[in-house]
């Protein structure tokens, strides 16, 4: 994991991303796993859709 893979954290959610080989996958503390993806990019727009949004929560 690079450090500028890291993102925002949610409630109890913290996102990062993991090469394997020529694939990049993302990974959230909650167990969540994201589909491996060739592009980097993606791997983090993946993770930034899985943590929840503050006003989701509070709905």
């Amino acid at each position: 994991m690079h450090p500028s893979d890291a993102q925002p954290s949610g409630e109890g959610h913290h996102t990062t991303t993991v090469e394997r080989g020529s694939f990049c996958l993302a990974r959230c503390t909650c167990g969540w796993a994201g589909p491996a993806r060739r592009s980097r990019d993606r791997a983090r727009t993946d993770a930034t859709a899985h943590v929840p949004s503050p006003r989701a929560e509070g709905n």
